[in-house]
């Protein structure tokens, strides 16, 4: 039997041999990152010595009779101390020894001195750090003494404040078993502690650093004010940057004791320096936030131990940060986050890819934080809007409905009806939200958001001109000719454009809900509680440019156009049909060719599940598109479409024009055209978002070819199981890139395991909860959201993804778990439409209302529930399923 490994082999053994801290620099060295030579000495050693010195009867007996509460009687601390002591004074079994001598005496050339650091199991974890629970010895120079310090590490398990510890956390005796790292010494500099959030004020958009001069034991142990420096971290950057620095008055510094041990020096002179210089910080910065993507998966924050030897940064230690406080409002302090996939899942449902993770979660936390400081609002610093859950992205709804409501005095009661998603709304209990002082602040936010709305629309165009302008000036460029440098350049451009446009996206959005609400006001009125119906059938066909139906209308035009183009049906209609070799198999003469063209060269930046990088947009895989082209060449008919929505339209002015008085008509028809001019300004904003993401994938796709020609990826596309921090490292000469395959194929792996799982519809602080569908027995239906009006009859076809698009036939009912703007083609070839979460703002709403077909949408479990085949009817005016029968399979 082998006890003592090396870092990779200490990587492949796992956490219940070598312990949470041997594991973890295992990991960090597979990873790629800078580590002293060194080796692990298993938790199994630690039972070969109890079991060769026959200790365990009295390990057993002191861990059955100790408890939090008798720990500090004289009887049970002078028992652990005679275990400790029975520890220390046992003999280390002869062939561990020798294990130990060959590695020691293999080194001894080189005439280091060593760090003897305890790595019990369940230590460095993400449930327990240990954090100054077990004993470390530090210069420990001969093989005798690295025997004795191994002794005094497996005897720390045993002292007071390691069993009150695991007593404290629930830990098990005989889930501690002490592996032991051996590594050696760095010549240090300087040295301390890095996390890569502040978990003092909860924000994990910032990094801190606390650095000392020498061994980063003064640090750690508190015995020195150390420097402390502050980092903006946010994924837009290419790099942290410092934002403040306070420089620690340095008491003194510890350095190695000439005979073994260390020391520590008192220096007034050093006390007021600087540790590191800026670029070093900014050096330190980067390399942590690697960490966290590595080890953390770029959720899990790190509590890194670092050291400068002069030239470089050497990582001695990372575990997770087990406790952030949580930040929140003072009246919610008391209850749970609530977090839910609602509107989320309309435009990020999927595992994230790495590439894309916390890129996409800083723009959507900056959409929203763009809100609320628009309206000059101070929320809570550290408030977490976002985050993941099994890589899939979820919205703080708490703090939604209660910043909404504390900000700008709307009550939460139909929260979900406009937004989406299975959560309840928040009970608040406040019949004059607008009353008093605090009602004349709130009433002054709602001026000014009704102002940046109305600006927003106005400058909308404007707006996005510039964006545009500004984007494709990056992508025009032949980025093969760029530097790395100039990567790192750009990716920074392209930040501040996207931050630039997330702080005024919600306004921008919100474009079409105030005349939603002024409609809803008037016609009220007349049709009561079936006033939203109204307004649903009202939105369709309008002559407002909604720049996701638009594409849809476009591919029923081109369809047409295909059926009458013989070179076109040709194509089509071969046994060998490659939607890849469209432009090699069509003449330049087929007027197909050239309005597909024409689609491409206008839609060509967007995708399915289009704000991941990691999707093909449709300028490089058509595929999708020509696949619904293809399904529909012999019955697109715009002609068709066009009378259909124009009956139904004149149905629901015949119901205004018998309720309502002639005077109102105009005031309607006006508001109709402004909910519509609302819908297509928010789609388009969806538009412009999408035009920047595929920037990102256009730079990633250029360094994918780049990295693969370096041999540092087995594949172009490998890039997108890259994070920006490692390939920014790479580009500046900061790291060679070695371990990054090992990554990658450890991403995949997890991305797939995380792709199994179903996503949980809402999460209670960290307790994920299903919706189960509930049929109404009494009528035999299933109950949603109304937000397309009229009723279809039709057979089940689920869709999980629109690349499975293929599988709906006309007429069918198309059942998604949610839909972005790539799902838009397949409205046209559906009868109805019922999605499993959305709400009335949805893009499927949306693109439902417009086309005129009948959806109801915000239905728990649907996809579950209903079958492949089965008859039902959707009612959009009641939100109502009504199921005809079992169905098949």
């Amino acid at each position: 039997m082998k006890y003592l490994l090396n870092w990779k082999e200490a990587f492949q053994s796992g956490v219940p041999m070598v312990g949470g801290k041997g594991w973890n620099l295992g990991r960090l060295d597979q990873y790629g990152f800078n580590v002293p030579q060194g080796e692990v000495l298993t938790a199994q050693a630690y039972d070969e010595y109890i079991k060769y010195n026959e200790l365990q009867k009295i390990i057993d007996n002191v861990a059955s009779t100790a408890t939090l509460d008798n720990l500090n009687e004289a009887d049970v601390k002078y028992r652990l101390e005679q275990l400790r002591e029975k520890i220390i004074g046992g003999s280390i079994p002869p062939d561990i020894i020798q294990e130990l001598s060959t590695y020691i005496n293999s080194c001894e050339k080189l005439k280091k001195s060593w760090a003897v650091r305890s790595s019990a199991v369940a230590e460095d974890s993400e449930k327990a750090s240990f954090a100054g629970i077990h004993d470390s010895f530090l210069n420990v120079c001969s093989l005798e003494d690295i025997l004795s310090a191994v002794k005094g590490c497996y005897a720390s398990l045993w002292s007071p404040r390691a069993v009150s510890y695991r007593k404290k956390m629930n830990i098990s005796d005989d889930d501690v078993k002490a592996a032991v790292v051996v590594m050696e010494m760095v010549e240090a500099k300087a040295a301390g502690v890095g996390f890569t959030c502040d978990i003092l004020s909860g924000r994990q958009d910032v990094i801190v650093i606390n650095a000392n001069f020498g061994l980063g034991e003064s640090v750690v142990s508190g015995a020195v004010e150390p420097d402390t420096y502050y980092l903006e971290a946010e994924a837009v950057n290419a790099s942290p940057y410092l934002i403040s620095r306070k420089i620690g008055h340095k008491q003194g510094m510890v350095v190695r004791s000439e005979n073994g041990g260390t020391q520590f020096i008192k220096s007034e002179e050093m006390s007021l320096q600087q540790v590191l210089q800026d670029k070093k910080i900014e050096k330190l910065g980067r390399l942590l936030l690697r960490v966290f993507d590595a080890l953390g998966n770029g959720d899990q924050h790190q509590d890194v131990e670092w050291v400068y030897d002069g030239h470089d940064f050497v990582l001695v230690q990372a575990r997770p940060i087990t406790t952030i406080p949580r930040k929140t409002f003072p009246a919610l302090k008391n209850q749970p986050d609530i977090w839910s996939n609602g509107n989320y899942r309309d435009a990020v449902p999927m595992v994230q890819s790495p590439l894309n993770r916390r890129l996409m979660k800083n723009i959507i936390d900056t959409m929203h934080q763009g809100f609320f400081t628009g309206v000059d609002y101070d929320f809570p610093e550290g408030l977490q809007f976002s985050r993941f859950f099994n890589g899939r992205l979820y919205c703080n709804i708490s703090v939604q409905q209660w910043g909404n409501y504390d900000a700008m005095g709307a009550l939460p009661q139909g929260f979900g009806v406009f937004w989406g998603g299975h959560q309840k709304d928040m009970k608040i209990d406040d019949p004059d939200p607008y009353g008093g002082v605090i009602g004349l602040k709130r009433k002054e936010r709602v001026a000014k958001n009704m102002d940046l709305v109305k600006q927003g629309k106005e400058n909308s165009a404007r707006i996005w001109s510039k964006i545009t302008a500004s984007v494709k000036s990056i992508t025009s460029e032949k980025l093969s000719k760029w530097t790395d440098q100039d990567f790192i350049n750009k990716y920074n451009e392209l930040g501040s454009i996207v931050k630039g446009m997330a702080k005024e996206f919600m306004f921008l959005s919100a474009a079409g809900s105030m005349p939603v609400m002024y409609l809803l006001n008037i016609l009220t009125e007349y049709f009561s509680d079936k006033a939203l119906v109204v307004i649903n059938a009202l939105m369709v066909g309008g002559t407002a440019d909604i720049t996701s139906a638009d594409q849809g209308y476009r591919l029923v035009e081109i369809a047409e156009l295909a059926r009458k183009d013989s070179d076109a049906v040709k194509y089509f209609n071969d046994a060998n049909f490659d939607p890849m070799k469209w432009e090699v198999k069509l003449p330049e003469s087929s007027p197909f060719k050239k309005a597909f063209h024409e689609f491409i060269q206008e839609y060509g930046h967007r995708a399915v599940y289009e704000l991941d990088i990691i999707n093909p947009r449709w300028r490089e895989d058509p595929s999708y598109l020509l696949g619904i082209i293809r399904s529909t060449i012999n019955i697109a008919d715009i002609g068709r479409l066009k009378k259909e929505q124009k009956e139904k339209l004149e149905q629901v002015w015949g119901e205004i024009k018998e309720k309502v008085p002639t005077i109102k008509h105009s005031e309607i028809r006006k508001l109709v055209k402004e909910c519509q001019d609302g819908a297509a300004v928010r789609e388009k904003n969806k538009s412009v978002l999408a035009l920047i993401m595929d920037a990102y994938r256009i730079i990633a796709r250029e360094l994918g070819h780049r990295f693969y020609e370096r041999s540092i990826i087995k594949e172009p596309d490998d890039v997108f199981f890259c994070t920006w921090p490692e390939l920014f490292s790479v580009l500046s000469g900061e790291w060679d890139g070695r371990g990054l395959q090992f990554l990658i194929a450890a991403r995949k792996e997890w991305k797939k395991k995380m792709e199994l799982l179903a996503p949980p519809d809402v999460i209670y602080g960290e307790t994920p909860k299903f919706t189960e569908p509930v049929i109404e027995s009494s009528s035999n239906c299933l109950t949603g959201i109304p937000v397309a009006a009229g009723k279809a009859a039709g057979l089940v076809r689920r869709i999980s993804n629109p690349n499975d698009g293929g599988r709906l036939q006309r007429g069918e009912v198309m059942v998604a778990p949610s839909t972005d703007p790539g799902w838009t083609p397949l409205f046209l070839k559906a009868g109805a439409v019922v999605m499993e979460t959305g709400g009335f703002l949805s893009h499927g709403a949306i693109v439902a209302r417009e086309y005129g077909i009948p959806a109801v949408v915000n239905v728990p479990g649907v996809m579950g529930m209903l079958k492949d085949g089965q008859k039902i009817v959707v009612d959009g005016d009641k939100g109502k399923i009504f199921l005809v029968d079992e169905g098949i399979e």
